[in-house]
């Protein structure tokens, strides 16, 4: 591999990454440059654990899918491993899912029956926000990830994470001000119909969401739609 090339490919993704305009958006740029910048890798996917719960974000094609869908039936593969909150290891790589595997035996070959040769999983990981889910790359080929492409495929993962839980953040904040907003909205048309003042109308909406056990956000959201909210 040409490290000088691979350096310049990678600082130009970092920047389009943190360049995108949403998480899915993000998401889709980090696996898309999985398949570009990492040797072998023929293609990637985010998979986030909940429980056993497995789902599957921005998957460069159905296989990968699949693969996850495996891993969540049978509670085993590097990828479900990576993405586990109880796991010190941040990288899992099965070298040839042909041959015998001992830590994930009943998971290879029915992976490989999907159309898998070998894989890794890498832990997406911050400081500030933990586990975000695991980076799941897929070769068709038997051995087609080296030393070199594990390299790669950590520096992604690493840019990645940070790149996620940046476009997380900024999803979170512009959301917290369209709440905001919205339960204003809605507090102004109580206090014009009901004359109502400010502190009244937000204990209007406070109330309502507490006995109809509805998030607030959504009774203002009502109230601006309808006017009403019976």
């Amino acid at each position: 591999m040409d490290w000088e090339d691979f350096a310049q490919r990678m600082a130009s993704m970092a920047r389009d990454l943190l360049a995108q305009k949403s998480v899915t958006a993000t998401l889709e740029r980090i696996t898309d440059s999985a398949t570009e910048l990492v040797g072998g890798c023929d293609a990637a996917g985010i998979l986030v654990l909940d429980g056993r719960s497995v789902t599957s974000l921005a998957p460069t094609e159905e296989m990968v899918t699949a693969v996850d869908r495996l891993q969540g039936q049978l509670g085993e593969g590097p990828c479900f491993d990576a993405a586990r909150e109880d796991e010190t290891e941040r990288v899992f790589r099965i070298f040839d899912l042909t041959a015998a595997q001992t830590r994930w035996s009943a998971f290879a070959p029915r992976a490989h029956a999907l159309g898998v040769g070998s894989m890794m999983g890498f832990l997406l990981f911050t400081e500030d926000d933990g586990e975000l889910g695991a980076l799941n790359l897929y070769s068709r080929e038997p051995g087609a990830f080296t030393d070199a492409s594990e390299t790669a495929g950590w520096l992604l993962a690493s840019h990645a994470a940070v790149a996620l839980s940046s476009a997380r953040s900024h999803a979170q904040m512009e959301q917290a001000v369209a709440t905001r907003h919205m339960i204003g909205e809605a507090m102004g048309i109580l206090m014009g119909s009901g004359r109502l003042t400010e502190e009244q109308a937000f204990d209007v909406l406070r109330c309502y969401s507490q006995d109809h056990n509805i998030k607030l956000r959504e009774v203002a959201r009502r109230l601006c739609e309808h006017g009403t909210l019976a």
